[in-house]
């Protein structure tokens, strides 16, 4: 006696055509006209059938699911990410949902044989980096990636060996544009809060697009300005601390990140300065918490919805044998209160 589950046969029966050609037009392979595989289609929904993955999977040698590593983060909350990566999770979630490609998640553990674990286990067909903490170790276990010829995309700064292999934010044409608001509303020491080397690539460019605004502006780049942070609030508040001590006079602070930038805020008003009548301060994300902290924050608008598209079209274009070029999304200043215009 038969199982009464609807199979391809059933489909190429009532259809007329062939098993594999069913099997053909569900994948929506060009070989079948545009006219049969409608037809065919039709007759499965009719039919209530469902494609079954796992067995389609054994068969294709792909499990129709993609890996994302995240990096954890020191936060002041129990999640261990970086806030603007939740919002990126969410909306690659849904990137890879709407190509009918589950997700598997998980956080990256560095070991020499993290690509055998997802890729070539068939657990993923392909694998989405989110964050990389000091880039200098991250790059050592790309170059692996790279070697096994595994199929990846990596969120943030492109390096040696990664053509078609990132998606990121423009970050010094952003730093750019919130260095020169900051100018044009009379700001003239203007403090950078962030690493400036290169296990720190995007916030280096940052720094460097800030770099160029001051010139463009015709203002000296003060390396006594520039203090090392990294993604956090406390990081924020100790390149704040060590601004004051350094006694040079400022009426702005650029942070790499808005993280930084609400550290720096709390900080200045503990020291009893008004933000932004003393000093006006933007970040850099526009994560959730930017547009509700009190004064709202300045910040340099990285557009998740677009980047989660990105990275998983970039992904899937490489399992399916496509050449892909890097790119770069363009950021966007939000200006809010905590610049005063």
């Amino acid at each position: 006696m038969g199982s009464g589950k609807t199979t391809s046969f059933d489909i190429a029966h009532r259809a007329g055509v062939s098993q594999a050609t069913v099997s053909r037009a569900l994948r929506d392979s060009p070989l079948v006209n545009p006219k049969t595989r409608e037809r065919i289609k039709r007759v499965a929904r009719e039919l209530n059938y469902q494609v079954d993955r796992t067995a389609a999977g054994l068969r294709s040698q792909h499990s129709h699911t993609l890996a994302i590593l995240l990096f954890e983060d020191p936060t002041t909350d129990d999640s261990q990410i970086n806030p603007f990566f939740l919002s990126m999770l969410g909306n690659i979630t849904r990137a890879a949902a709407r190509r009918n490609y589950d997700v598997l998640v998980s956080f990256q553990q560095l070991s020499d044989d993290w690509h055998i674990k997802y890729q070539v286990s068939n657990r993923a067909d392909g694998i989405i980096l989110l964050g990389y903490g000091d880039y200098s170790g991250f790059a050592d276990k790309v170059d692996k990636l790279v070697k096994a010829k595994a199929r990846f995309v990596v969120w943030g700064a492109t390096g040696p060996g990664l053509s078609g292999q990132t998606i990121g934010c423009d970050n010094a044409s952003g730093a750019f544009d919130a260095t020169s608001h900051l100018i044009k509303l009379g700001r003239k020491n203007i403090a950078f809060f962030g690493g400036t080397t290169h296990n720190s690539p995007e916030f280096r460019q940052r720094y460097e697009g800030y770099c160029k605004a001051l010139r463009a502006a015709g203002l000296n780049v003060d390396a006594g300005l520039q203090f090392d942070a990294d993604s956090q609030e406390t990081a924020g508040a100790s390149a704040t601390v060590s601004l004051l001590e350094s006694g040079k006079p400022f009426d702005a602070i650029f942070a790499a990140s808005d993280l930084i930038a609400i550290g720096a805020i709390k900080r200045l008003r503990a020291e009893g300065l008004r933000i932004p009548t003393d000093v006006s301060v933007v970040g850099f994300d526009n994560i959730p918490a930017a547009s509700y902290f009190n004064p709202s924050l300045t910040t340099v608008h990285q557009d998740t919805i677009a980047a989660g598209e990105q990275l998983v079209s970039q992904l899937i274009g490489m399992i399916k044998g496509e050449q892909r070029e890097s790119q770069l999304l363009q950021p966007s200043l939000v200006i809010r209160g905590s610049c005063g215009g």
